[in-house]
């Protein structure tokens, strides 16, 4: 068993036995996926209660409907994810997928002080990962570290707005960073998304980028928060960085949004303010026995999740089928890896985990988008496999 196969086996909550788990599995004998319960570390297909995951996150408590449906076991969850990487998958028993079909796939930018500053550097260096160390004391010095007491569109922020343009200073990421509207982007098409155990992928125009671990909020179509997973919002800096409007390239690509590895719906066991506590680690391991280290905390975002869910879905923007919004990424890794002064961007092979004790451990490994699996089942597929099934 490869290093992979083994992370990917350490999916599960530590507290799972409590917590309240769904996800999807591919099931070869019905050509097609399952919604599941996860229970006493058995995989329970809900799918005839549930027949998408949207409908789960539709109901006015989405904990209490999944713990009180019944279903049929597909098998242990460890026996599951080990059938979850390509490689030696054994095509006709069942394996893990994202756990999200029918949502819209969202993401916040710049939420985090930190990513905020290097977001800004991008912009400067116009993809340069050579000007990026040089710029990132130039800007440090101008705005400084921490900007974690400067909320959003407060006063004090359009202060510092107006100093930073009379200094001819001022960039596009730090109006969505400080001021009153958050940066929410279309991440992927619904059905896109890859889930734990997958290759996740890096489009290979880039040479600079990296991994965005992410607390990734589950948002039901009339705004409530219902529950949360993990994810990786792959990011091509030097694309985003040649220009803003290049967006699009340098976030949705096949394979390049990562989810799970399950939903942990909100119960007595589990609120918001565990969310607004959480840390998340994330592990970068290569094939050249570069490995990166390090973690962040949700306590140091500069808005609430709430007001990222609120900016998200309201009375101007509906989304009928629910969305997941990752909330933008809280550690951007800088360190040399190939030689001082290059900064990080990844390699084929690596092996990340985005880590956080309530939520799991989602685990990929990054391969160029065109040599991951092609995205081939939307949403068509989706009804057509449901109908055939009689489940719609």
């Amino acid at each position: 068993m490869t290093a992979f196969h083994t992370a990917v086996l350490a999916a599960l909550p530590d507290d799972h036995a409590t917590a309240t788990l769904a996800g999807r599995v591919w099931r070869p004998d019905v050509d097609g996926p399952s919604v599941v319960a996860i229970r006493n570390g058995a995989a329970i297909d809900v799918t005839a209660v549930f027949a998408t995951m949207r409908d789960l996150c539709e109901q006015p408590d989405p904990a209490a409907a999944l713990r009180a449906a019944p279903g049929t076991s597909l098998g242990a969850v460890a026996d599951i994810l080990a059938n979850t990487p390509a490689d030696g998958r054994d095509p006709a028993r069942p394996w893990l997928l994202a756990p999200i079909d029918l949502q819209a796939v969202k993401a916040a930018g710049v939420t985090f002080p930190i990513s905020m500053l290097e977001r800004v550097i991008e912009e400067r260096a116009r993809g340069d990962l050579a000007a990026a160390a040089g710029l990132r004391a130039e800007v440090t010095a101008l705005i400084g570290d921490d900007l974690t007491r400067l909320k959003p569109g407060s006063p004090e922020a359009a202060k510092l707005k107006e100093m930073l343009i009379a200094r001819g200073a001022w960039s596009q990421y730090l109006e969505v960073g400080i001021g009153p509207d958050a940066e929410i982007f279309t991440k992927a098409q619904p059905m896109a998304a890859i889930g734990t155990g997958m290759d996740a992928g890096v489009n290979p125009v880039s040479t600079w980028n990296n991994p965005e671990p992410e607390v990734v909020l589950v948002v039901a179509s009339d705004g409530r928060i219902v529950g949360a997973t993990l994810g990786n919002d792959v990011n091509l800096r030097d694309v985003e960085g040649r220009s803003a409007l290049l967006l699009s390239k340098a976030k949705d690509n096949n394979a390049s949004a990562a989810i799970g590895p399950f939903i942990r719906f909100l119960d007595a066991g589990f609120n918001l303010d565990d969310l607004r506590q959480t840390t998340v680690s994330l592990t970068v391991a290569g094939t050249d026995n570069f490995r990166l280290e390090g973690s962040s905390s949700m306590t140091r975002i500069a808005r609430d999740i709430t007001d990222l869910a609120g900016q998200m879905v309201n009375a101007h923007h509906r989304f009928p089928d629910g969305a997941v919004l990752y909330c933008g990424t809280m550690f951007a890794p800088i360190d040399d890896r190939d030689a001082p002064g290059k900064g990080f961007t990844h390699k084929t092979g690596d092996i990340v985990t985005i880590a956080t004790p309530k939520l799991g451990r989602l685990v990929n490994r990054i391969k160029p988008t065109d040599q991951c699996p092609p995205w081939d089942f939307g949403a068509g597929a989706l009804m057509r496999n449901l109908a055939r099934r009689n489940l719609l």
